[in-house]
């Protein structure tokens, strides 16, 4: 029987074989405990790309439709999200963002990676945006080491509004990772933005983007369900 790590793993020697991506850092990654992923955010695959490539298991939110698609290839999409570790979340909920928050932190709590888009949503246009404090909250609230990524060229991967993926070359760049004190679920909002402006900081040294002092908006035809806050 063919296990989810395997899958993961293959997905990860084909991504390799076929985009020659230039990879740094993966030492890095905590080798034991719990753990949270922040990186910047160019394509639909870099979920996915993490995912694949980090040492240990990295759990992103996806949207829930990946997981109840029909037939063959609803079932084959189902499997290959979850043996790369994405878990459903509907996007449609107002509490949505909160409650993918606090389900974060309880994975990571329990010992496992997990991941956040502190954009909250791609760059259309290649430049960093101004990180949400979901990140933040994440990072006092767990006590957990935050583990900058930093993504160059994804996008190449696959176009904005395209379903087709293309081989190209990306850089996947691993911080050193960032801790910060654990002060529990409620804490200062200052404490939080200066937090999460660190993390922002890290991830700009790894992609050398340029900066925008403004939140990224969703296009209206939004596909995907990134974890921000």
């Amino acid at each position: 029987m063919v296990t989810h790590d395997a899958i993961r793993k293959a997905f990860s020697a084909y991504v390799k074989l076929t985009c020659r991506p230039t990879i740094t850092g993966l030492e890095k990654v905590p080798a034991e405990g719990g753990f949270v992923v922040a990186s910047n955010h160019l394509s639909f695959l870099d979920s996915v790309l993490i995912q694949a490539i980090f040492p240990r298991p990295v759990s992103f939110f996806a949207k829930a439709e990946y997981f109840t698609q029909p037939g063959i290839k609803g079932r084959a999409m189902k499997i290959f999200f979850e043996s790369v570790g994405s878990v459903p979340v509907e996007r449609q909920k107002k509490s949505a963002s909160v409650e993918a928050l606090h389900r974060l932190g309880d994975i990571a709590a329990s010992g496992h990676g997990v991941g956040i888009y502190p954009e909250g949503t791609r760059s259309r246009d290649g430049r960093l945006y101004r990180g949400k404090n979901g990140v933040g909250w994440l990072a006092l609230a767990t006590g957990l080491p935050v583990v900058p990524v930093g993504l160059k060229g994804t996008e190449n991967l696959q176009a904005p509004d395209s379903n087709r993926v293309r081989s190209a070359a990306f850089e996947m760049h691993v911080g050193d990772p960032l801790h910060f004190e654990h002060i529990g679920q409620r804490h200062p909002l200052p404490v939080r933005r200066e937090a999460t402006a660190r993390v922002m900081d890290a991830i700009a040294a790894l992609t050398g983007q340029e900066r925008v002092d403004t939140y990224n908006s969703p296009p209206a035809d939004r596909d995907d369900a990134d974890a921000d806050g």
